[in-house]
């Protein structure tokens, strides 16, 4: 048996001004106990007022999300003998990006109406066939990853993107937009790609990869953004800032084998941009951050033959 320490977030909106935490101490817990464990005996032998969300306690409806020692994690699926091997204290919060409800619940409001924005359907073109439509296996095998999505809201609370920008349609319905689009049956892809490609959409990602590092399903969320922004590109799809990014810091290494950090916010930006961030530049100059824009600051690396050989190949990949 093992013994536990919680600290846990605590707001009632109905009479609290501000949130607070409780700690509390959990004994006689078996050695294969969750943090979802420890908060329902505590709900239902310390304090009968904390209230959270679960249901499963599979790790399948996705329901037990919070902030674990500052991550989402599912709280059934997060031994606490991994978190505190010592009986360190553990920190659960709600999950972030959204609106608190009570303590540990929150408002899957914003997870859903991001979810609708992308229309996550198939949408056929022509008359449906007598029997069953045929996807290659290959093909499904790709989209399983995205399809292993339960909707726990994990990639959503941990988006550093989100986080400044609430228009950004946030890893899950991405992911999610990329099932769809990836699907052979999905008759609009353009016209979906389109609509992905327009601000707050696939290029606002910043790759931070903690969609990724938090999913509990593996899902990749990031991974699935960067396969929807390579199906953009070759739609041509590319009269936006994040898609001439990609193109140009590609055309750069490729040329010199690094990135000419001289001239890629110009290309990628415009010059309007440019002009309008010379301070920023020039602080930057001065701390040694980036090189002057002059003739010959900018040079190929030693090992630029072989760079623009592997570039060569990669682009021969279908």
């Amino acid at each position: 048996m093992i013994q536990a320490k919680l600290k846990v977030y605590r707001y009632n909106p109905q009479k609290d001004q501000e949130p607070h935490y409780d700690t509390y101490t959990v004994d006689d817990l078996p050695d294969f106990a969750t943090v979802l464990d420890a908060l329902i005996k505590i709900r239902e032998e310390i304090d009968g007022t904390l209230t959270l969300r679960c249901s499963c306690r599979s790790a399948v409806c996705g329901s037990c999300s919070f902030r674990v020692n500052g991550h989402a994690k599912l709280g059934c699926k997060t031994k606490l003998s991994a978190l505190a091997p010592n009986g360190e204290e553990i920190c659960v919060d709600p999950m972030g990006n959204m609106e608190v409800i009570k303590d540990l619940v929150t408002s899957m409001d914003t997870f859903w109406d991001k979810l609708r924005q992308v229309k996550p359907w198939i949408e056929i073109e022509g008359e449906p066939p007598e029997r069953e439509y045929k996807v290659p296996h290959s093909k499904m095998v790709e989209l399983q990853q995205p399809m292993n999505c339960i909707m726990c809201g994990a990639c959503v609370s941990d988006c550093t993107v989100l986080e400044v920008d609430e228009k950004f349609l946030a890893p899950a319905a991405l992911a999610k937009a990329y099932r769809i689009v990836g699907d052979p049956r999905h008759a609009p892809t353009k016209e979906s790609l389109i609509n992905l490609s327009q601000e707050g959409g696939i290029w606002d990602c910043t790759r931070c990869m903690e969609c990724v590092q938090v999913c509990p399903k593996d899902v990749a969320p990031m991974d699935q953004i960067i396969k929807l922004r390579e199906l953009a590109i070759k739609e041509k799809l590319t009269k936006n800032v994040g898609a001439k990014h990609v193109i140009h810091f590609t055309e750069s290494v490729s040329h010199s084998g690094t990135v000419d950090e001289r001239t890629l916010p110009v290309k990628a930006a415009g010059l309007g941009w440019a002009i309008k961030n010379t301070g920023t530049a020039i602080k930057a100059i001065l701390k040694g951050k980036i090189k002057p824009p002059l003739p010959g600051t900018h040079s190929s690396v030693a090992e630029v033959k072989d760079i623009r050989r592997i570039h060569t190949e990669l682009e021969k990949k279908p």
